[in-house]
């Protein structure tokens, strides 16, 4: 069954608060609620918007925005070491982790606190604390406005990188992720690879699941600001993959510059964007309506009545300056609309 809104105001459906309006919304079930509306309306112009925790709105949008709404977990397999999970797309990720933390499963703990809908997750291939989700997936399932059809990718044919997937490329603007599956581990694999996660979590008595996961909640919960309290997107900008000899060359001016290897490639290294912003002095900027988080400079806020071009032009200034401060830039990781 789908639902279909005219004119409708985005401002609770978009994480920075942004007022603007769509044309058209549409909620949707099933591969076959979409099939039937590609063929009966063959929209030209069409985005797909989940829980809307990375998506900017700089202008009305005059196309079709697709929303699921089904979020069903099953159960695919259990060997009682390995089990296999199919989730819809709507299903809430955070809540996914709780599960899988509650029935005693490894996995996906250190991408606890994420704002984000399990169908948006392998589009941005989300990450944090040396975990990502293609660690976990195992097959992605979405429409294909093309065919109409349902297609199955494996892991290897999503092409996951850091931030990135097929559907940001080859398929961007022609899939739409209906369901995900995951393999689950009952074997302990604790992935304690920052400072602070080991630091919070030896304060709790050690690397169980739970405490794991309380403990990433609470770093999260005191560096990120609620976006039903401060409008935003979460970490507004990637962080950069420079050459190591441009970082060997930076540290030799930062010695206290966090840098992180990039597994299978030597060449290159991954810097902390939020520490390049910090250090050319903007944590806790404010211009007019929108600033600079003053807890964690990676994060652009609403602080009320902000337009998405007000949050663009802060976006802008943010990449010059860290540009003139390092020589090193920066992107925006939002979607922008």
């Amino acid at each position: 069954m789908k639902r279909i809104y005219n004119n409708i105001n985005l401002a609770n459906r978009n994480s920075f608060g942004v007022v603007e309006c769509a044309k058209t919304l549409v909620e949707f079930d099933s591969a076959e609620d979409l099939k039937e509306y590609f063929v009966e309306q063959k929209p030209a112009k069409w985005y797909v918007l989940g829980a809307g925790n990375n998506t900017l709105f700089t202008r009305s949008y005059d196309g079709v925005l697709l929303t699921p709404v089904s979020g069903r977990l099953e159960v695919l397999k259990d060997d009682g070491v390995n089990v296999d999970i199919r989730v819809e797309a709507a299903h809430d990720w955070d809540e996914l982790v709780a599960w899988s933390v509650e029935q005693g499963l490894w996995g996906i703990e250190n991408l606890s606190a994420i704002p984000s809908s399990v169908g948006a997750a392998p589009v941005q291939n989300i990450g944090a604390y040396g975990a990502e989700a293609k660690d976990a997936i195992t097959v992605v399932e979405y429409f294909d406005t093309r065919t109409m059809e349902v297609v199955r990718l494996s892991n290897e044919e999503c092409h996951f990188a850091y931030r990135e997937s097929i559907f940001k490329q080859e398929l961007k603007g022609c899939a739409i992720i209906l369901a995900v599956e995951f393999r689950l581990s009952r074997e302990a694999k604790p992935n304690l690879g920052y400072g602070d996660v080991i630091k919070e979590v030896e304060a709790r008595g050690g690397a169980t699941l739970a405490n794991i996961r309380e403990a990433i909640c609470a770093i999260r919960g005191s560096k990120l600001p609620d976006p039903k309290v401060l409008g935003n997107a979460g970490s507004f900008f990637k962080n950069p993959i420079v050459e190591r000899a441009m970082a060997e060359a930076l540290l030799e001016n930062y010695p206290e510059m966090p840098y992180y290897p990039i597994a299978g490639d030597e060449a290159r290294v991954k810097l902390a964007a939020g520490w390049l912003i910090d250090k050319s002095g903007l944590k806790g900027y404010r211009d007019g309506s929108v600033g600079v988080h003053d807890r964690q400079a990676l994060v652009l806020v609403n602080h009320g009545g902000a337009t998405g071009g007000d949050v663009m032009r802060l976006a802008g200034y943010v990449c010059q300056r860290v540009k003139e401060c390092f020589g090193v830039e920066i992107s925006p990781e939002v979607n922008i609309l």
